[in-house]
This record gives structure tokens, C-alpha cells and sequence, in this order.
């Protein structure tokens, strides 16, 4: 029976096993899935038709291992036959190492258009930096000849314009509460008493007559705030105001610009504080009962309420 140490190499001993098997060259490889004709080439020791050497090798050991051999052995035995060459080892069959001449030639051309353009921009920046810098042009100004500037024959002047508005000419001054105290129908007692306050006392808010103002709240506008059930004053504008209404931590409950007619009905609710552009404007009404207009800018609506 022959074994790894039969015949002259590794390969005549390898073969003359298959053979004692029974076994063929195309059966060995569909055990190996080892191509036939490396096969073929270990069997006649024709390594230079094989892959590297460590491909060699592993196909030495499955080679034994598929007969039921010691692949260690064998692949010692290989080495022995073969001792390690100097040259370098070959590459794997159906392997190319030739470079693309394309890749090469576009790798070329790239770097020397990128060699240009940087050439280019510094003998521009070069050039640039040598030529002195431009003489600042001189205004041109237009010649306008003297017959050109003096106009001949008659001259339309047009119609004359209106004489200049004095720009310092205060606005006339209206008396506080006399317009609404006259729109109202107000008697010439009352306008002239609105006229004789105004006068002695410039600082004090606006007199409105007490027969100029509703005695019961009548809701002309759109009424924001608490329901009637839940609120006590309200607070009506007799022309366009603002009103800010705060709480005693300074949250504001209600900030708005009421239009004429429009109400705020204020919550039943202690220390808050009602804030208005204009105390003439607001009327403030007690469970519908009018209080007159607002005593200041910033008042509490408890003591509005009393």
C-alpha cells in the first residue's frame, strides 16, 4: 500500500494513493473543490502552473486530508521536495498587477492643470504688486457756457404760491370738558363753570358736567370682562382709552384700547388696580349706577366700588 513517503516527491506519492483508492482526478476535486488541474499539477510537481506558494501548500494539505492522510505530513514532505526558493513569490493565477494606462494619464494631466492655475494666479498677484497704483481721476465737471446758462426772451414765472405755514404756531388750546359739556347740551352756566375751573386750577383733571353723563349703564359696545352676576364696577369709555387692570402682585388681569361705548366689568376680586391713558375718558359705574369719570390715572377698584 503506498504512502506520503512513496515515490520520488510529494506528488507521485499523493497519485499513486488516489490511485490505490480507486479514486479519479475529477472526483478528488469535487472533495477539494480544488480545480482539476492544480490537481493534475501537484501530482507532475509542476509548481509553476500553480498559485503562490501558500496556496500550494493549503492545496497540498487538503489533497492529503481528502485521502484520509496526515495533511501535516504531507505538507512536510512538500517542503523537503521543495525547499523554500529565493525569488519573490507568484502571484495567484488569473491575477493581473498591469495598472489602467487611462488612470495614469488622467492622474497626469489633473496635476498638471492644477500646477498651471496655481502658476497663473502667482504671476498675476505678481504682476499686480509691481504696477503702480492708478492715478485718482479728476472730477470732470461740465463747462456750461455763458450764453447757455442765461436764458433769453420772456420768462413764465406762473401762477404765485400760497405764503409758507408758520411752523411755530401752537395749536389752538380747547378747555378741558367744554366740547363734551356742549355736544351734550350742557347750559351756558355749566360751559362757563367748565371754562372758570380750567382756568384757576390748569393741573386738575378735566370738569365734565353731572347732567353730560348717563346716571345708568347702558352697554353701547362690547363688554368685556365678568359676567354681571359676578361683578360690582364697571368701567365704560366714553371715547378711545387704554385700560390695564392689575392684581396686588402686578399681574395683569386686562389690558386693552376701548373704543367708545365699550365696557370692562372688573371681577369681584381685592386688590386690584385700574390703569387708563385718559381718567375723562372712563365713566365708572357702581351696580349700574353712573360714579362720575375716573378721579385719576391709577386708582383700586375697592375704592372705586364705595
Amino acid at each position: 500500500m503506498p504512502t506520503l513517503t512513496s515515490g520520488p516527491n510529494i506528488g507521485a506519492a499523493l497519485k499513486a494513493v488516489r490511485e490505490s483508492r480507486g479514486l479519479s482526478v475529477e472526483a478528488l476535486a469535487e472533495i477539494t473543490r480544488i480545480r482539476r488541474a492544480y490537481l493534475a499539477a501537484i501530482e507532475e510537481m509542476r509548481l509553476e502552473q500553480l498559485p503562490s506558494r501558500p496556496f500550494t501548500i493549503g492545496y497540498v494539505r487538503a489533497y492529503a486530508n481528502a485521502l484520509g492522510l496526515d495533511g501535516e505530513a504531507a505538507v512536510d514532505r512538500f517542503k523537503l521536495d521543495e525547499p523554500t526558493p529565493d525569488t519573490a513569490l507568484r502571484e495567484p493565477v488569473g491575477v493581473s498587477n498591469e495598472k489602467d494606462p487611462r488612470l495614469t494619464l488622467v492622474l497626469v494631466v489633473g496635476t498638471l492643470m492644477i500646477g498651471a492655475i496655481v502658476l497663473w494666479n502667482v504671476a498675476q498677484r505678481a504682476m499686480s504688486d509691481q504696477q503702480p497704483p492708478p492715478a485718482a481721476a479728476a472730477p470732470q465737471t461740465a463747462a456750461v457756457s455763458p450764453a447757455a446758462a442765461a436764458p433769453t426772451g420772456p420768462v413764465s414765472l406762473g401762477a404765485p404760491l400760497p405764503a409758507p405755514v408758520e411752523s411755530t404756531t401752537p395749536a389752538p388750546y380747547e378747555t378741558p370738558g367744554l366740547a363734551d359739556a356742549t355736544a351734550a347740551g350742557g347750559s351756558s352756566d355749566a360751559v362757563i363753570a367748565a371754562k372758570q375751573a380750567a382756568k384757576a386750577n390748569p393741573d386738575a383733571q378735566p370738569v365734565v358736567p353731572a347732567e353730560s353723563l348717563p346716571a345708568t349703564f347702558a352697554a353701547s359696545g362690547t363688554v368685556y370682562g365678568a359676567e354681571p352676576g359676578l361683578s360690582v364696577v364697571t368701567l365704560q369709555a366714553r371715547k378711545s382709552t387704554s385700560l390695564i387692570v392689575r392684581g396686588a402682585d402686578g399681574a395683569v388681569y386686562f389690558a386693552r384700547q376701548l373704543a367708545a361705548g365699550e365696557a370692562y366689568r372688573a371681577p369681584a376680586l381685592k386688590g386690584l388696580t385700574v390703569e387708563v391713558s385718559d381718567p375723562a375718558a372712563v365713566q365708572v359705574f357702581v351696580g349700574g349706577q353712573s360714579k362720575g369719570l375716573m378721579p385719576a390715572p391709577t386708582a383700586a377698584l375697592e375704592k372705586l366700588a364705595l
